[in-house]
This record gives C-alpha cells, sequence and structure tokens, in this order.
C-alpha cells in the first residue's frame, strides 16, 4: 500500500478508525507531551491532567465524528482536552491551583543523565515557571500554553476558544511580557536593589 511518508493527523485518525492500531499509536505520540504539558500549565496537578488527559483520548476514540474541515485535528484535540477540564472543573467547584511538578526531562533525557547539581538546578527552573505561570490570569496562562505547548496558531487559539483574534494577540502579549518579568534572574534582581 502506498501511503505518504508522514500522513496528517486528519489521515491517521481515519486510518485508525479504519482498523489500523499503528496510525493512532503515531497520532499519540505526536500530542501526547504537548497536550499533557498544557493541561497540567491550566490546572497545576498532576494527577488531574493525567486524569483529565486519558479521558481526552478516549473520547477522541470514543467520537465516531470527523472534526470539522476548517479546524485542524490539533485544535479540536485540544478542545476536547479544554472541555474535559472545564467539565470537570464544574463537577468539584472551580479548580484549585496546585503545585506538582512535571519532570519533563524523563520524555526527552539525553543519555548522560543530568547530576544531581543539575536535576536541582531544572527543579528550581519548573518550579519558577509554574509559579509564573500560576500567577497569569487564567485566559492569559490559556493562550500562552497553547501557543507554547499545544503549538497553536494564533487564528487557532482564536477558534478553540471562541475569542477575538486580536484579544488572543493581546492576552498572548501580556503573558509573555508578566512571564519574562516574572522568570527574570532572581541573582539580577537582586543586584540592582
Amino acid at each position: 500500500m502506498n501511503r505518504p511518508l508522514t500522513d496528517d493527523d486528519a489521515a491517521l485518525l481515519r486510518r485508525y478508525r479504519r482498523g489500523d492500531a499503528a496510525a493512532f499509536a503515531e497520532l499519540y505520540q505526536r500530542h501526547r507531551l504537548g497536550l499533557f504539558r498544557f493541561l497540567l500549565g491550566l490546572c497545576g496537578d498532576h494527577a488531574l491532567a493525567e486524569e483529565v488527559f486519558q479521558d481526552t483520548w478516549m473520547s477522541l476514540i470514543r467520537s465516531q465524528s470527523e472534526q470539522r474541515e476548517a479546524v485542524l485535528f490539533k485544535t479540536w484535540l485540544y478542545q476536547i482536552a479544554r472541555n474535559r477540564l472545564i467539565d470537570h472543573w464544574r463537577k468539584q467547584g472551580r479548580h484549585q491551583a496546585g503545585h506538582a511538578e512535571y519532570d519533563e526531562q524523563q520524555h526527552a533525557a539525553p543519555d548522560p543523565q543530568p547530576g544531581p547539581e543539575q536535576q536541582l538546578s531544572l527543579s528550581r527552573d519548573q518550579q519558577r515557571l509554574q509559579a509564573a505561570l500560576d500567577d497569569l490570569p487564567s485566559e492569559q496562562r490559556e493562550v500562552f500554553l497553547l501557543r507554547a505547548q499545544g503549538e497553536l496558531e494564533l487564528s487557532e487559539i482564536a477558534v478553540l476558544t471562541q475569542t477575538p483574534a486580536e484579544t488572543v494577540k493581546s492576552r498572548l502579549r501580556y503573558a509573555l511580557h508578566k512571564l519574562r518579568r516574572l522568570l527574570a534572574d532572581p541573582a539580577a534582581e537582586e543586584l540592582s536593589l
């Protein structure tokens, strides 16, 4: 069977629905890390992010509908995840921001493992980033995570969040400005005082 070297996501989903399990494995591999990071960044709770992550993939598998042609698969997937998280928050009463950590190095670790000092530094950086993300207003955090973790275009984020494109741009700009300020080198700040 002649197939392009890399199928687009919609083609992989169609192949999976026709019984090709390898197509789902490839689709999952392409999107698992970004989707999980997006959910973790929104909720700050590793266990909740994992639960919603699994629920998102199960919803995708159970769904018989195809995504609309005007919307990319990735946008559709992130919309499912976003809706599942919102559903969870509604059932539980609004979410509580946690301080759970996710060690992304497990998924992309170079062969020589970082030494203890480097691991401590990475852990502190991750804590600072999560604290900075937690400090953003939820609308800005969501737009930032969809762009940074989901690699969605601003127009796709506008469709997904049902927000005007100019508002999405503003939210991203404010989020980036605030994150730069919050993540500025603390040693440099101490020296300037």
